[in-house]
């Protein structure tokens, strides 16, 4: 009896665990977000910022909220390691995508990984959340200038795309309304914490919510 009533109680109090992707250029911030984030919802602390280092590869961190339990896997940045990232895209929950608001010099580069990642048919229906980091700093763009500068540098690749070329822009361009509808940008600083909680929250609901239309679609 003792071990039925435990694993009904295990069924009823069971939380289903998700996984979100970290992924953005070197120096965005991932890794000081991660160790941000598990020292917000954890009882032990991450990692204090002069203890980070670049990522080679992936760094790990699990919290847990409310009938949820997010699984972060934040993977490294660097041009030669970007690679990496699709073998993550077909079992992530969400994805979070790191652009450094204060590196203005790199925010093309940003882009275009940025693009790349938006217009993945394997995240297509994959909860999707831009952040524009370090926010802390004078120099940072906006959430609404980063917006901004996302939307003149597409116009500008659009622009520039050659003619024999231009139904193939055509198609990239439907794929990436159709994942814009979908897509929100905040502003944190993952320095100082600033608008982390608010992240999370957001992923907790996307998740749940896309989970729920996943069983909608599966039902009908």
């Amino acid at each position: 009896m003792y071990h039925l009533l435990k694993g009904f109680h295990e069924y009823l109090t069971r939380k289903e665990e998700f996984s979100v992707i970290i992924i953005g250029l070197d120096g965005a911030g991932k890794t000081t977000l991660l160790e941000k984030i598990k020292t917000l919802y954890n009882e032990t602390p991450g990692l204090s910022p002069d203890k980070i280092g670049p990522t080679v590869g992936q760094n790990t961190g699990k919290i847990t909220l409310p009938s949820t339990i997010l699984q972060f896997w934040d993977l490294g940045g660097q041009r030669g390691i970007r690679n990496i990232w699709p073998k993550y895209y077909d079992d992530c929950h969400a994805v979070v995508f790191v652009i450094d608001a204060e590196d203005r010099e790199r925010l093309g580069e940003g882009w275009e990984v940025f693009d790349s990642v938006l217009s993945a048919p394997q995240i297509l229906e994959v909860p999707l959340l831009l952040l524009a980091n370090k926010q802390d700093s004078p120099l940072s763009l906006s959430v609404e200038e980063i917006r901004t500068d996302y939307e003149d540098w597409y116009q500008h690749k659009l622009g520039s795309a050659r003619r024999d070329r231009f139904g193939e822009a055509e198609m990239a361009a439907a794929t990436r309304r159709e994942r814009l509808a979908s897509l929100d940008v905040m502003g944190v600083s993952a320095l100082e914490g600033t608008g982390v909680r608010a992240a999370v929250d957001w992923l907790f609901l996307r998740v749940q919510n896309s989970r729920r239309e996943s069983q909608k679609n599966s039902n009908e």
